[in-house]
């Protein structure tokens, strides 16, 4: 009987826990989460107006209520909670699922700035992380800039754009809710160094843009003629070729009468936030041509955006793990196929840097998870619990187990018929717990 222990409940860690109870009929596989809900950035970075990615959670959820996997939430590995060399005493071996916690910075003056802000704080409040603050995002500001041009700048751009009514019918939490809808924003300006033919957003995403009631995209013909790709787009892969179709319909509409407004920029690279009564006031950027080598050089010529909010979409970087190696240039923990020692493992983004999609992460479990089955007549013969738990509560720790997650689920929905809405998210700690302990309790 092999115990493995799954830190991380995101599509990585429960895609490495199928994959274990595929492949090995009497493998135990717990699968460890700091927080007291599961899923992840399926629950807390997917947008809460796309729905059909969100359902990906009810795949998630049959896997994790599999005979032979246990979800314990409220977990934490490392100094503060199990420390990392306990876990490894307690398991035959454990999978770090932990994916890219931070966010790249841009490095530039002004970045720090109050009203500049990562895109992923961003999104944490907005998808009711228990970590987040209400950082009075939106309040005061006329105008946005969101830096980067990939898919998590596209749902950032599009829920500062869109109406209350829409978003009240996600499960949005009821104060991010009440302050967007409140929200004085009028244009938003998504700003990329490249060209439209180097960006990153996917094509369903980028047209959602142009389907947002009350909202005009705009798009400046002479940027996008800038990149050489854009005039005959005939050898771009499939997704950039769709993308420069989708651009080139909205290139030079004559401005309409629309309350809010979405510009797309290319060819601008930034190179300070500057400051307005303490606070951003604008981004400046210099304006970029092509290099011819696929990448992109200064002119020398600048231009400044006026914006009360900047929220920087650059990119995720994963941190160090306690007890493993880390490689700073690449944000990634160094590993064989996964293995990074026997009986420790790695999978999802922490392995290969944030790259790819959801479905990504499933030829990456299943190579760790090889690596880990190839170890496994080592590894079983090592001594270990009948069952951890009781040695995880020995630490002081509450992990909230499956039935407290759906006691969670419960309580969120009894919120949201309260307001009049669907589902609305618990938005900290304190419900979360105690919407968890009140079930395993017996309450």
């Amino acid at each position: 009987m092999l115990r493995v222990a799954v830190v991380g409940s995101g599509p990585s860690g429960v895609y490495t826990a199928q994959t274990l109870v595929q492949q090995d009929p009497a493998v135990l596989v717990d699968v460890l989460d700091r927080l007291p809900c599961p899923y992840g950035l399926v629950r807390y970075g997917v947008a809460p107006d796309h729905e059909k990615i969100k359902s990906l959670q009810s795949t998630l959820r049959t896997v994790l209520e599999h005979e032979r996997i246990r979800f314990l939430g409220g977990v934490h590995v490392g100094a503060r909670g199990v420390p990392a060399a306990r876990l490894r005493e307690l398991y035959h071996a454990v999978v770090y699922c932990v994916g890219a916690a931070t966010d790249r910075r841009l490095g530039i003056p002004g970045e720090d700035l109050p009203g500049s802000w990562s895109a992923t704080r961003f999104v944490s409040w907005y998808s009711a992380h228990p970590d987040a603050v209400d950082a009075g995002f939106v309040r005061g500001a006329r105008s946005a800039v969101v830096i980067g041009v990939g898919n998590v700048a596209v749902d950032v751009t599009r829920i500062l754009a869109r109406g209350a009514a829409e978003l009240s019918a996600t499960d949005m939490p009821q104060a991010a809710l009440t302050a967007l809808a409140a929200s004085e924003v009028t244009d938003v300006h998504m700003v990329g160094r490249r060209g439209p033919s180097q960006a990153r957003f996917t094509t369903k995403e980028l047209r959602e843009l142009g389907t947002l009631p009350g909202v005009e995209v705009r798009v400046d013909p002479a940027e996008l003629a800038l990149d050489p790709a854009y005039t005959d787009p005939s050898a771009l892969p499939a997704v950039q070729h769709r993308n420069v179709e989708v651009l080139r319909g909205w290139a030079g509409l004559p401005p309409g009468e629309a309350p809010r407004r979405i510009r797309l920029r290319f060819f601008l690279r930034p190179v300070a936030l500057l400051p307005d009564g303490g606070r951003v006031g604008a981004a400046r950027f210099e304006r970029t041509v092509p290099d011819g080598r696929g990448g992109v050089t200064g002119t020398g010529r600048f231009e400044d955006i006026e914006a009360q909010l900047v929220l920087r979409s650059v990119g995720y970087r994963g941190v160090p793990v306690e007890g493993l190696p880390f490689d700073e240039a690449t944000g990634t923990v160094p590993n064989d196929a996964g293995r990074v020692a026997p009986g420790v493992y790695v999978a999802g983004w922490i392995k290969r840097g944030p790259t790819g999609v959801i479905g990504s992460n499933r030829p990456c479990a299943k190579e760790t998870v090889a690596s880990l089955l190839q170890d496994a007549p080592v590894l079983a013969l090592a001594a270990v619990p009948d069952d951890p738990l009781p040695a995880l509560r020995a630490l002081s720790l509450t992990p909230v187990e499956w039935t407290g997650w759906r006691a969670i689920e419960r309580a969120e929905a009894e919120l949201g018929a309260s307001l009049g809405r669907g589902v609305v998210k618990l938005p900290d700690w304190q419900s979360l717990l105690t919407a968890a302990q009140g079930a395993e309790s017996g309450a």
